[in-house]
């Protein structure tokens, strides 16, 4: 699924915000024992349609949440934004998970789960309803929600897209 409406953002000119989505105690067992290590996945945002996503691990909490920081800035996405909810209803699926999205009235907030809540607050979205189906895992929702938010299409996109002016994409 080749999607040619992605838009790449820098990350030098931006204020981003991060939240911890989930964080997990991992081990790998040798024949000395078990070794522990974290992975930690990240969502970083602007609050204003730039959203990204990053997984780090490492041997201590700390450092895996700043490799995902890290990772996260390295895929910055734009997202359309229209009067603080998304321009029309979208399903997306990663894996297990499927997620589906709707706009909602001023007032409404963001009705999401946890994984999907992160991803909403940090792109900007104030009003939303979202509903997760199949797999809750974490790493799975996180990326099928910014899948979902990527094949959203804002009227000036629609219009530029079909060559026709604005208001003959609302009026037929």
């Amino acid at each position: 699924m080749a999607n040619t409406n992605i838009k790449k953002v820098r990350t030098s000119d931006l204020e981003l915000k991060d939240r911890l989505v989930s964080i997990q105690r991992v081990t790998k067992v040798t024949k000395g024992g078990r070794t522990f290590s974290f992975s930690a996945i990240v969502v970083v945002g602007n609050e204003n349609g730039v959203v990204g996503y990053g997984l780090g691990k490492a041997g201590e909490v700390t450092s895996a949440i700043a490799k995902g920081v890290e990772d996260a800035k390295k895929n910055l996405v734009k997202v359309p934004i229209i009067n603080g909810t998304i321009p029309h209803k979208q399903e997306s699926r990663y894996g297990g998970s499927q997620v589906v999205i709707l706009p909602a009235a001023p007032g409404t907030g963001v009705i999401a789960g946890g994984a999907m809540r992160a991803v909403f607050e940090s792109v900007g979205i104030k009003n939303v309803l979202a509903k997760s189906k199949g797999s809750s895992n974490p790493h799975n929702l996180v990326k099928a929600t910014v899948n979902a938010l990527l094949e959203l299409r804002d009227a000036h996109s629609v219009a530029q897209v079909r060559g026709i002016s604005l208001d003959k994409v609302f009026n037929g």
